[in-house]
């Protein structure tokens, strides 16, 4: 473990074999692509919570503001598209395969594909590079129920593992890195160097962010905030070297979408944004870092609201692009894929990591981001 880029080794030092690997699955939120799916969109997403239709219509409304399309989809089509060149360019014979959690292609439907081309051994991506229970236990629960779902289809049940947590990955990093530069060059330059960096990311419970998992050398949980604070540092120092501007900086949320008694993690970017401009501050970019791609929270919630909040202040600001589709994001899904497989195969990989708290654990523990009434959850002890 290393705090520093040129410490950390950026290729896997195995060949090109996934065994005993024989396919990857990249796994998603999904999205809807018009204005009809929406409603029944959202009802997948909140099912079992018995919010009436007309409700649902009113939660979509930015999504209307869209066509009713969210780029998550077309982001992820994009995705698939590099990562198979990526493998094929370097030698890595595995077949990629893509479901969704709440919307075409669904998760149940290409695990179904994959039972009946006679995949066995599945390593899975999911679009979400930190632990959570919605980032990470509740993909697995998904997992766990579409596999009892062959099993009851009389079809062979593939073993499927998860790959680790990217969020210090330097093919996440460097690319979130080059993005926030880019963002602050797209500053007025009367304002660039006095730039406040704002990194966002999801809100969440603050009881599910105490139990998200174990922090390396501090306990059981906390892993939520610990991961993206650490993240943010490593990007803020390599921001700091590039432009010679020690710039304050602070992690924040969006996206909150709990009743209101409930306690979420703050502050929120719209709220962030009225603090530091009542400071002084001249400018701030935002920096997405809790998402992989540009889709719909990241096009609404700061491309829009917090845009027009910014309007409001007389503040300038500008927003990172997210990792999407860059080759480096693709060529670490390679490095995961290889270092896991050669682990499978008692083999002992490095295993790139930036920042302090180095890479994550392969396996999730028992009890490691626990919901009120957990379900059954595959890829992990539990």
């Amino acid at each position: 473990m290393a705090d520093q880029p040129d410490h950390v080794p950026t290729q896997a030092p195995v060949p090109p074999d996934a065994g005993p690997y024989d396919s990857l699955l990249l796994l998603s939120f999904g999205g809807p692509e018009g204005p009809d799916d929406v409603v029944p969109f959202l009802e997948n997403v909140t099912r079992g919570r018995g919010i009436p239709r007309e409700r649902l219509k009113e939660v979509g409304r930015h999504y209307f503001l869209f066509g009713g399309v969210s780029p998550i989809n077309a982001q992820n089509r994009e995705l698939l598209d590099t990562i198979r060149k990526d493998f094929a360019d370097h030698g890595l014979d595995l077949p990629v395969y893509w479901g969704n959690r709440n919307w075409a292609p669904y998760l149940t439907d290409a695990l179904r594909e994959m039972s009946d081309a006679g995949h066995r051994r599945v390593l899975v991506l999911a679009t979400s590079a930190y632990a959570s229970y919605s980032g990470c236990r509740q993909y697995r629960e998904d997992l766990a129920a579409s596999l009892a779902v062959l099993a009851e289809e009389g079809r062979p049940v593939p073993r499927v593992d998860k790959l680790r947590h990217y969020f210090n990955h330097p093919g996440f990093v460097g690319p979130m890195t080059e993005a926030t530069l880019t963002a602050l060059a797209a500053l007025p330059e009367d304002v660039r160097d006095g730039a406040r960096l704002a990194f966002t990311t999801h809100s969440i419970p603050t009881a599910a962010a105490d139990t998200s998992g174990p922090v390396p050398g501090h306990g059981d949980g906390g892993a939520y905030v610990a991961q993206h604070l650490d993240t943010a540092r490593v990007i803020a120092e390599a921001v700091r070297e590039a432009t010679g501007v020690d710039r304050p900086w602070e992690l924040v949320y969006q996206s909150r979408s709990g009743a209101p008694h409930i306690p979420w993690l703050e502050p929120d970017i719209c709220d962030h944004l009225e603090t530091v401009h009542a400071a002084g501050a001249p400018a701030v970019v935002m920096v997405p870092i809790g998402f992989v791609s540009d889709h719909m929270e990241v096009k609404y919630d700061l491309d829009t609201e917090a845009a027009a909040k910014a309007v409001e202040l007389d503040l300038p600001v500008s927003r990172a692009a997210t990792v999407g589709a860059d080759p480096r994001f693709a060529a670490a899904v390679r490095d995961l894929v290889l270092e896991r497989a050669a682990a499978e195969r008692g083999l002992d990989p490095r295993r790139c990591a930036l920042g302090a708290l180095g890479p994550s654990h392969d396996i999730c523990p028992a009890g490691c981001c626990p919901a009120r009434t957990p379900l059954p959850a595959a890829a992990g002890t539990d």
